[in-house]
């Protein structure tokens, strides 16, 4: 075991934080040597301060972290961040080999100090990877295509999408509607209208098809149009509980209510996905970052306020959903994107593949709080 490297590791981490000039000594080596004072500059607006920053012992929950796993899904995932600081700490954490107990703890603490994101709270929500039924062919169960990545469809930027017609002419593409009610030639698979729609939402799944193949369904685009919620309709409708609109208690009584009733409420989101098949490898879904995406250790995040691979640590309390954990505190790291994810306190947490995932994913929607770690100056 590379005990070693990593001791060595620790210690330079260590002397690094604790290596600043004295304002009274003497002028160490390599700092520069103190000049007459320049005259003085006109005052310039003063830039926003930074938040300031708190030792990793002083975040909510961080005591009872499982601070090896943390440190060990981060450094497998670390490489997908472009900050230099980050960089640097990743290349010494890939190259420490195994760790023994409590090294996990060490490292991060003396690498790190945490910076509150945001004034105030946020909402924590969850996701998963699916794994449904699906058909090669319709049937009266399986009725709703699996569409491919439309011919037509033009992405101008992450936010607009155009359909490109005949003569050359770009309009904005088709919503959700429109888009059921057109030709199905060339469905991929067929699903439950309930399932497709979930899978939609969570962006990736697996299909297993009547004989037993597993398929990967990969998000291949989508139609452009905001994404909307259909679990705030549901419950003012009084389709729902209050306490209750849980991915669960959604799907079923989409499930429950399949043909117009169903299909009106799923057209309240117009967002629509596209799709391409892949062999099922057996691996976790990617992300944004095209990086497997760790089990309770990655988030969607606005890129608006984030950084691809950003480390973070989560707060998570006061569900808001009947069953649900009490809390969500957890180092994390910034390795995806969602359309329904906007602001800088807002995360979405991957709970990995299948019907449990679903199960607990569906009950997530916490009040969060954020600090994002940052190297040590």
């Amino acid at each position: 075991m590379r005990r070693g490297v990593l001791a060595a590791i620790l210690a330079a981490l260590s002397l690094a934080a604790c290596a600043t000039p004295s304002e009274h000594g003497p002028t160490p080596p390599g700092f520069p040597t103190p000049s007459a004072p320049p005259a003085r500059p006109t005052p310039q607006p003063r830039a926003p301060e930074a938040p300031a920053r708190i030792e990793l012992s002083q975040l909510p929950g961080w005591s009872a972290e499982d601070h090896d796993s943390a440190f060990e899904a981060w450094r497998a995932t670390c490489h997908a961040s472009r900050d230099p600081g980050l960089a640097d700490l990743c290349a010494r954490a890939r190259s420490a080999g195994p760790i023994s107990p409590g090294d996990g703890r060490t490292f991060l603490e003396r690498a790190f100090q945490a910076q509150r994101v945001g004034d105030g709270e946020g909402v924590l929500t969850a996701y998963f990877a699916p794994v449904y039924d699906a058909r090669r062919t319709p049937t009266s169960e399986f009725t709703a295509p699996v569409r491919p990545r439309p011919a037509d469809l033009k992405a101008v930027d992450a936010a607009t999408v155009v359909q490109v017609l005949p003569d050359g002419s770009e309009v904005p593409y088709p919503d959700r509607l429109t888009i059921e009610t057109s030709s199905n030639a060339g469905a991929l698979a067929w699903m439950r209208p309930e399932e497709l729609f979930f899978l939609q939402v969570q962006g990736s799944g697996v299909l297993v098809l009547e004989d037993g193949t597993r398929m990967k369904a990969l998000y291949a685009a989508h139609n452009g149009h905001p994404f909307v919620g259909i679990a705030n309709p549901m419950r003012d409708r009084g389709l729902l509980a209050r306490d209750n609109t849980s991915g669960d208690a959604i799907r079923g009584w989409l499930a429950a209510h399949r043909g117009y009733e169903a299909d009106e409420i799923m057209r309240l989101n117009p967002r629509y996905a596209f799709f391409r098949l892949a062999p099922d490898d057996g691996k976790p879904p990617v992300g944004a970052a095209n990086i497997p995406l760790p089990r309770g250790r990655a988030v969607a995040v606005d890129p608006a306020f984030h950084a691809v691979g950003e480390l973070l640590w989560i707060d998570g309390e006061a569900p808001m959903l009947a069953g649900a954990f009490p809390t969500y505190r957890r180092l994390v790291t910034a390795l995806d994107t969602g359309g329904a994810i906007k602001g800088d306190v807002r995360a979405d947490l991957y709970l990995g593949e299948g019907a449990a995932a679903g199960a607990e994913a569906g009950r997530v929607r916490h009040t969060l709080k954020m600090w994002r770690l940052v190297p040590r100056s």
